[in-house]
């Protein structure tokens, strides 16, 4: 392996395969690069350690393992590690969250925009970009193209003779007849949508509207009672002879088209209770999961819908709520009712009335259902269960069935149960964050004797913990579509790489939460440096934050070239 001398403290590095590819150093199809456990020095450890096979196409010429592939050096200084320039940093936001508000004063300034440039009233210049997704640039490049015409019969405007400009409606000069209820009404009580031609009592109006805002965003497209007519009806309109509680609906309608039916460039966030929007800067394209994040703490992926996922792709995500969708009721009821043989660990449902359990072949190990301590003699804990032989039965082609689907089980139940409890812990690192926010930043504040903007290392932390739950979450779905026969190599490398980010978020963790609550307590007692101890908490807290970083945006790299520096082996 390489010396101390070619690698640097920190737990990922990358470096180059020379000297560790096979003794005689040719070039062949596969050459074969080594994963050790180095010193706390940095130094490569004593050459023990597990091999992954590195395809040729990652080996140059010469035998050597290419730059691209990558060699993980460990540290066991975690706290102390330093965060180098190698470290892989989180991708580039890429997006820009919009409140209620943001949405509607932009909404606002494209409308008033269009309706100066195009001489028309707000409404129609509504009516337009909706038709053109909120484009203002598309619309003025068509509308002054000579296409006039066309664009305002599609959308139900008044043609234009040159010299009036539209109105949204008009009322009648001289007395007229609904032609809704037949009523004769005197000039002025009577109006047109913007063909004025088609006069109604304000009633009337009243009521269509109301019934087209009862079906909803339609009602954004409405046109003129008669039906011969397609003059638009638009919102000065509504804003005239609608009822109160209709116009704030078609407000409403009118600001969320904004998002709706803007073609994909916004999107609302899907959080509960959440109204902000996402507009992406750039592109995101084909089955590249994009996670955006709202002030809500709610994420979600841009490419698919689904809630932020990353490290995996748009496809794993689909395939494994897939597969939830159909077993999850299954896993539900094994983990409610069953428990895990403490020696083999296969679940095992109790259906008798006695806490003797006895696994069965080949385990045949016998514990109590109670405590779970393997029964005999010495097992004195629980009372009140009867000994009853155990029965083998010789195995078959039907068992050896019964043993493949058990072990399927067993191992979607693995991943499933680890993956619904990084969600419920991520929901309680939530709740935690909400709270810090109300008012426990502001009780260690005063009990540390420090300001509130000195604590935000404490709510980096708690965003740092948050992000590396949610990349636990969904590496459980990458892990369990490894195969197990032809992904030994790589499931190897996975559970190796999990496994240490794992460690290092609990270590996190610990101190985010208990070593916090020990320092405010502690604080509170007599005869204690306080100044010393809570510098030495920030310092250790803000290092075990950046070391988690890095473990996490390995991982995260890791999974997203799917460990590509691993080959199966042949």
């Amino acid at each position: 392996m390489a010396t101390g001398d070619d690698t640097q403290q920190g737990r990922y590095k990358r470096g180059r395969g020379a000297g560790d590819c096979d003794d005689d150093g040719e070039n062949g199809p596969d050459k074969r690069c080594q994963v050790v456990a180095g010193g706390a020095d940095g130094e490569a450890g004593d050459g023990a350690g597990d091999y992954y096979n590195i395809s040729s196409d990652e080996t140059d010429g010469d035998g050597d393992c290419t730059g691209e592939g990558l060699i993980y050096y460990y540290s066991d200084d975690e706290e102390e590690a330093e965060v180098g320039a190698c470290a892989i940093r989180s991708p580039e936001k890429r997006y820009v969250v919009l409140s209620e508000r943001d949405i509607r004063d932009r909404q606002n300034h494209v409308t008033a925009e269009v309706a100066e440039i195009l001489s028309v009233p707000a409404g129609f210049a509504a009516v337009l970009l909706r038709h053109y997704e909120w484009q203002a640039t598309r619309l003025k490049e068509e509308w002054f193209s000579g296409d006039d015409r066309r664009i305002r019969d599609a959308v139900g405007l008044p043609p234009a003779d040159g010299v009036v400009v539209p109105v949204p409606t008009a009322v009648n000069r001289q007395r007229l007849v609904c032609a809704i209820c037949f009523g004769s009404f005197r000039a002025g009580r009577a109006r047109s949508a913007a063909c004025s031609s088609h006069f109604y009592c304000d009633d009337c109006w009243r009521g269509y509207i109301h019934a087209a805002v009862g079906d909803g965003p339609t009602c954004l497209s409405l046109r003129c009672p008669d039906p011969s007519c397609s003059a638009a009806v638009v919102g000065e309109l509504v804003g005239e002879v609608g009822a109160d509680e209709d116009k704030a609906r078609y407000a409403q309608f009118a600001l969320w088209s904004f998002v709706d039916e803007s073609g994909g460039r916004l999107k609302w966030y899907p959080g509960r209770g959440c109204a902000r929007a996402i507009e992406f800067v750039g592109c995101a394209a084909g089955d590249d999961a994009t996670d955006a994040f709202c002030d809500c703490t709610h994420g979600f992926c841009w490419a698919c819908g689904e809630e932020a996922h990353r490290p995996v792709t748009c496809a794993t995500v689909r395939a494994w709520l897939l597969k939830n969708s159909s077993d999850s009721a299954s896993a539900n009821w094994v983990l409610a009712n069953t428990k895990h043989c403490p020696k083999c660990r296969r679940p095992i449902e109790k259906n008798q009335g006695c806490n003797h359990m006895s696994c069965r072949a080949p385990c045949y190990h016998s514990f109590c259902w109670i405590c779970l301590e393997p029964l005999g003699v010495g097992h004195t804990t629980c009372d009140g269960y009867r000994l009853q032989p155990s029965k083998v039965t010789a195995g078959g082609s039907v068992e050896q069935r019964q043993r493949q689907a058990k072990a399927s089980l067993d191992r979607y139940l693995y991943h499933y149960e680890r993956w619904a409890a990084n969600h419920k812990s991520l929901e309680e690192v939530f709740k935690d964050m909400a709270a810090l926010e109300r008012s426990e930043l502001e009780k260690m504040a005063d009990t540390v004797h420090a300001s509130a903007m000195d604590l935000r290392f404490v709510k980096a932390a708690y965003e740092q913990i948050a992000s590396c739950r949610r990349v636990l979450r969904w590496a459980y779905a990458y892990g369990y579509f490894l195969d197990p026969v032809r992904d030994v190599a790589k499931r190897a490398l996975f559970d190796h790489l999990q496994n240490d980010a794992n460690r290092s978020l609990e270590r996190l963790h610990g101190c985010a939460e208990g070593e916090r609550k020990q320092l405010c307590a502690a604080a509170n007692g007599e005869a204690v440096d306080i100044a010393e101890r809570y510098r030495s908490y920030k310092k250790k807290l803000e290092n075990l934050t950046e070391v988690t970083q890095r473990y996490f945006e390995n991982l995260v790299k890791a999974f997203q070239t799917d460990l590509a520096e691993v080959k199966p082996a042949k």
